[in-house]
């Protein structure tokens, strides 16, 4: 590595619809400019923990974990996942009403999901939250347990949404589509966060290489489904396909006004409902 460039560690969640995203800057497809970049592939709730510390220079986040640090991350235009009136997927064994499960046993990716928080907003604080890796949640509702921990339900992120058939599970709640209901907005999932110390001028520059990242992916997509297939955890072509296009749609380029609004309102909902502990307004690159 030259001395002259400067090291940019990346995070990303080990899923086809990020993978996509960075394709272009983690297969060299465009040119980096005066940055080298080291990619970390880590499960977003990882990532969420590591951002607390400040570990990365750019980093995906839940929108949920910016919360928690919004005074050491600004948050990219560009790059962010948003549910079209589909979001994180609770499923159970049986089919049974959400409110049923209002004291369940209920299998999450992690607290600092964007996930949770929306579960928190639709069913309140009664059931009870259980950590399971985001890739174990559906054969452990289908078990019915995870080391032991007894599982009534689970809430599904990245390809879980399509393939949680397959272990005989049944929908209860579509996150996306409740959320929509109560605000006639997106759900902000998944953004992208740029650490604070490095700068204005690194800042933007940086947040412009994501940028052409995304750009170069949407314009030579077939090269780039085909590496983010290598992410897919058991989706064939046509399914990664259609999930990628969910969370890489016409948000990612640019979140625009109401793209912003649905993280702010996001952020005020958890506040008001005492799962935020501080108010929180968004601040992205450029503010």
């Amino acid at each position: 590595m030259s001395s002259a460039k400067r090291l940019i560690r990346v995070g990303h969640s080990p899923d086809a619809d990020d993978a996509f995203m960075f394709y272009g800057l983690a297969r060299h497809k465009i040119d980096p400019g005066p940055y080298v970049f080291e990619h970390q592939l880590c499960d977003i709730e990882t990532l969420n923990r590591q951002a607390l510390e400040g570990r990365l220079e750019l980093t995906a986040l839940s929108v949920h974990a910016y919360a928690y640090v919004a005074d050491r991350y600004v948050l990219c235009a560009c790059g962010a996942s948003m549910g079209e009136r589909y979001g994180p997927l609770l499923v159970a064994r049986q089919p049974v009403s959400p409110r049923e499960l209002a004291a369940a046993a209920i299998a999450v990716p992690g607290t600092l999901t964007t996930a949770y928080l929306v579960l928190r907003l639709c069913l309140g604080n009664s059931f009870q939250a259980e950590i399971v890796p985001f890739d174990r949640i559906p054969e452990a509702v289908a078990a019915g347990q995870y080391n032991g921990r007894r599982i009534d339900a689970g809430l599904l992120i990245h390809e879980g949404q399509l393939t949680y058939a397959r272990q005989g599970l049944h929908p209860v709640l579509d996150t996306g589509q409740w959320w929509h209901q109560q605000t006639g907005l997106p759900l902000p999932l998944g953004v992208n966060g740029l650490r604070r110390d490095l700068g204005t001028e690194t800042i933007g520059q940086v947040h412009r290489l994501l940028l052409e990242s995304i750009r170069y992916a949407l314009d030579h997509r077939d090269e780039a489904l085909a590496y983010a297939m290598g992410f897919s955890r058991g989706l064939d072509r046509a399914d990664a396909d259609r999930f990628v296009a969910m969370y890489v749609n016409r948000w990612t380029l640019d979140l625009g006004p109401e793209g912003r609004t649905a993280i702010a309102e996001l952020l005020s909902r958890g506040h008001a409902a005492g799962i935020i502990p501080n108010l929180v307004e968004p601040q992205f690159v450029g503010d």
